[in-house]
Order: C-alpha cells, then structure tokens, then sequence
C-alpha cells in the first residue's frame, strides 16, 4: 500500500511533465503549417510579374541571321533563304547576276544599300506571263529598282526626299515615292502601292524589308504613247482644178496632153496637106502661062 502511495506523486509528476512537453512543442511547430506559408505568398501569386500585352506594331521585326565576321562578306541570299518566303527573288537575283553586284557592293565598307524584297505572292500577283515578257536588261533595271544605294532605318523614312533614287535609272522614268503615316511606311511607283510589312534583316549597312507587291516602276510598265500619223499633202479635189481660170493664150489648157499632142500632129499634118497643095497650084499655073 505504501508502495502504491509513494508511486501516485511519481506518476502525477510525470503526467505534468509530459503535458508540459506537448504544450511547449506545439507552438514550435506552427511555423511549419502550409496554412500560413499559402497566406504569405498569396499576394505575390495574384500580382502581375509581366507587362500587359501590346499590339503589333505596324512593321513586325522578322528575326534576322546573325551577322558574319566583320571581315567576312555579307551573303544576302542566305538571308532571304533564312527568312523564307523569297524564292522567285532569289531565282531571278541569280538569274541576271544582280546578286553578284550586290555582294560586290556590300563587301565594299564604304557602301550601304537597302532592298525592298518582293515575297513569293507579290510575283504570284503580276500577269501572267509578265516576267517572261522582259528582256534581260529590262529585268535587271527592275532589280535594280529594288534597291536604293545607301542603309535607311526603318524609322528614317518620314525624312527623305522624294522622288527617292534607285539603282536602276534616272528619277524621271523610275521615280520612286516613300512616306509614312505613322509607323506606315508608304511606297509608291506611279503605277503600285504597297507598303513595307516587315523588317527582314537590319544593321549599320544593309537593310532588308519585306513588301507584299512587286514595285512596277512606269520606264518599264508604263503604256507606251502611239506615235503621231505621218502627215501627207492634201489631195486636189476635181471641183478645184475645174475652178482655176482659164488663160486666154493658152486654148489648150483643158486638153490632156496625150491629146494635145494628137491635135498638134494633126495639125502639122493638115498643115502639111495645104502646102503640098498649094505648090501643085502654082505648078499647074506656071505650066499654062
């Protein structure tokens, strides 16, 4: 019994320490409740971390190739075959060799040059039979008339002076006409109009833009003006020689002159006749005096 009795105060001492334990540790374990870390980090989740979307602008960049070495030449036809789209361009670059006065140009540091690069469905839009129809140098001024000799960035076209000077020829028969309308690049070739629709390839001397319509330029396309008729002396009419005045001295005036020469044998003839007459007269007479 004693035994009993000195077991129960052990016994209620260690219930109260182990009550004291698990009430000391529950606070320690708080911090690791998912409840608060979620409430913690709820503000972070519903805040915007990126910019709201804007709208495209008007002339989308298109991801250009990398620059080669600036030692090394610049090959614009596999900047076209990168960008995809520009085939027939690429054909007919080839074709006449303008390709090659190109790169020639461009590996030249003094040079800058900007190509307006004509898609595949901007030669799909022309007549059919059109390109066929151009002799070869009329094809290699229509390349021409692509390119403008020096770099203009996208954002310097509002300032240039129209008519803008291509490759090809002379302002007067090839003029070629650019302004903007906010971030609308305009071209205009007297007979096209287009725009430019992107950006192909851009650095500090060579700019690629891609536009949607081949540039007709008017040297070329133009319709040609028909030659003036030749003039031609105007005819008499019957009434105006009828209404010239007769010339009293001149009594075969209105007589052909197969026929005046009929008369005038004849009357050599007669004439003839009446001297022959006359001499046999006299003849006769002297014989019978």
């Amino acid at each position: 019994m004693k035994q009993l009795l000195i077991s129960l105060p052990f016994f209620l001492v260690f219930l109260i320490s182990l009550s004291t334990t698990t009430l000391g540790q529950s606070p320690a374990q708080a911090p690791s409740s998912t409840t608060p870390q979620a409430k913690a980090h709820a503000p972070v989740a519903q805040a915007p971390t990126q910019p709201a979307a804007q709208a495209p602008t008007e002339v989308p960049l298109v991801q250009a190739p990398p620059r080669k070495a600036p030692n090394g030449p610049t090959n614009v036809t596999k900047i076209l075959e990168k960008a995809g789209g520009f085939s027939v361009f690429i054909r007919i670059l080839k074709n006449t060799q303008v390709i090659n006065q190109i790169e020639i140009q461009l590996n030249n540091s003094n040079n800058a040059l900007t190509i307006f690069a004509p898609t595949n469905d901007a030669f799909s839009g022309l007549k059919a039979g059109t390109l066929n129809s151009l002799a070869t140098e009329e094809k290699v001024q229509l390349l021409q008339y692509h390119l403008l000799p020096s770099f203009i960035p996208i954002s310097s076209f509002q300032t240039v002076s129209n008519p803008v000077r291509t490759q090809a020829s002379d302002t007067y028969e090839y003029p070629l006409n650019i302004t903007t309308t906010g971030s609308i690049v305009n071209i205009s070739t007297g007979l096209v109009n287009t725009t430019i629709s992107g950006t192909v390839y851009s650095d500090n001397q060579l700019a690629i833009y891609k536009v949607d319509r081949v540039l007709l330029p008017l040297g070329i396309f133009a319709p040609k003006a028909k030659p003036p008729a030749k003039a031609t002396a105007p005819s008499l009419a019957p009434a105006a020689l009828k209404s010239k005045p007769k010339k009293e001295e001149d009594s075969t005036y209105d007589i052909p002159p197969v026929k005046a020469l009929d008369n005038l044998s004849g009357g050599l003839a007669l004439t003839a006749n009446a001297m022959a007459s006359i001499g046999v007269a006299f003849m006769a007479t002297a014989v019978f005096v």
